[in-house]
């Protein structure tokens, strides 16, 4: 799930940033998304910030409402 995050996060040219609770780093960063261990169930915030904003934080909503097209 990190991989496909940060695969879909670095197709935009915004900064995007993925936190949990305190803690924020950058959503293209694969070390960076993995040291936030948020696993099934965690509640995570996304951040976009440059002219494609809202397209990206779009295509991630997408990604996480389908469940990073993994099987259950």
């Amino acid at each position: 799930a990190a991989a496909k995050l940060t695969k879909v996060a670095s197709q935009y040219k915004s900064d995007i940033h993925i936190a949990r609770g305190d803690r924020r780093v950058n959503a293209k960063s694969i070390m960076g998304v993995m040291m936030l261990a948020a696993g099934l169930g965690v509640t995570v915030t996304l951040d976009a910030e440059g002219d494609d904003a809202e397209q990206a934080l779009d295509a991630l909503a997408n990604l996480f409402a389908n469940k990073f097209d993994e099987e259950a």
